[in-house]
C-alpha cells in the first residue's frame, strides 16, 4: 500500500530530485531563462560589433543594405510573428488537454519555420552566386565605397547564428510534437513544450532586432 501511495503522489514525469511539480516547473523556468541570457549575450557582441562597423562606416552600411532584398526579409517577418502566435497557441491548447490542437499549432510553427530557411536559402545563393561575401571572398562589383564585405560580413554571422538557432528551434518543436502525438505531455505535464517555446520566442525576438538593422537601416 505503501509503495502504491508513494508511487501516486511520485508520477513518472516528477524527477526524483525534486518534491512536487510545481517545483520541478520553477526549476525548468529559471534554467531555460538563466540560458536564454548566455544566448543573449551571444547575440549582444554580434551587435555591439554592429555598432562599431556601422559607427566607423556609415555610408557604406547604408548603401550596401540597398543589395537586400526588403520583399524577402519582410515575408520573413510575417513568417515568424506568426510562428510565435502558434507556438503560444501549442501552450494553450496542451495547458487545457487539447493534444490535437497542440499538435497541429507545433507542426504550423515547424512550418513556417521551414519556410523562413527556405526563404533565407534562397538569400544566400543570390549573394554566393553574385559574390556578396564576407572578408576576401567579396567580388560584387556593383558597390562603391570602401570595405562593403565588412557589411556582409557581419550580414552573414548575425543571420546565419540566427539561422542555426532557427533549425536547433525546428528539431525541439518536432520533438515536443512527438512526445506530444505520444502521449507524454498534457495539462498535468507540459513544461518541455513551454521550454521550446521560451526558446522559440527568442528565435522570434532576435530576429525583430536583425530586420530593422539590416534590411531598413536606409
Amino acid at each position: 500500500m505503501s509503495t502504491v501511495a508513494q508511487d501516486a503522489s511520485h508520477p513518472e514525469y516528477l524527477a526524483h530530485h525534486f518534491s512536487d511539480i510545481e517545483q520541478q516547473k520553477e526549476s525548468a523556468k529559471l534554467g531555460m531563462w538563466i540560458f536564454l541570457a548566455t544566448e543573449i549575450l551571444t547575440f549582444g557582441g554580434l551587435f555591439c560589433a554592429y555598432a562599431v562597423f556601422r559607427a566607423w562606416f556609415p555610408e557604406m552600411f547604408h548603401d550596401a543594405h540597398k543589395v537586400l532584398d526588403l520583399r524577402l526579409g519582410t515575408i520573413n517577418t510575417i513568417v515568424l510573428i506568426a510562428s510565435s502566435f502558434t507556438v503560444v497557441y501549442a501552450i494553450y491548447c496542451i495547458q487545457r488537454n487539447n493534444r490535437t490542437g497542440t499538435v497541429i499549432n507545433l507542426a504550423l510553427t515547424l512550418l513556417f519555420a521551414a519556410t523562413f530557411m527556405v526563404i533565407k536559402y534562397f538569400e544566400y545563393s543570390h549573394k554566393i552566386h553574385v559574390g556578396q561575401l564576407p572578408g576576401h571572398f567579396y567580388f560584387y562589383d556593383g558597390l562603391e565605397g570602401t570595405n562593403p564585405h565588412l557589411f556582409f560580413g557581419i550580414y552573414f554571422a548575425m543571420t546565419g547564428l540566427h539561422g542555426v538557432h532557427v533549425l536547433i528551434g525546428m528539431g525541439l518543436i518536432t520533438w515536443v510534437m512527438i512526445g506530444t502525438l505520444k502521449g507524454r505531455f498534457s495539462s498535468e505535464y507540459y513544461v518541455p513544450v513551454e521550454m521550446v517555446g521560451l526558446f522559440w520566442h527568442l528565435v522570434d525576438m532576435v530576429w525583430i532586432f536583425l530586420f530593422p538593422l539590416f534590411y531598413l537601416i536606409g
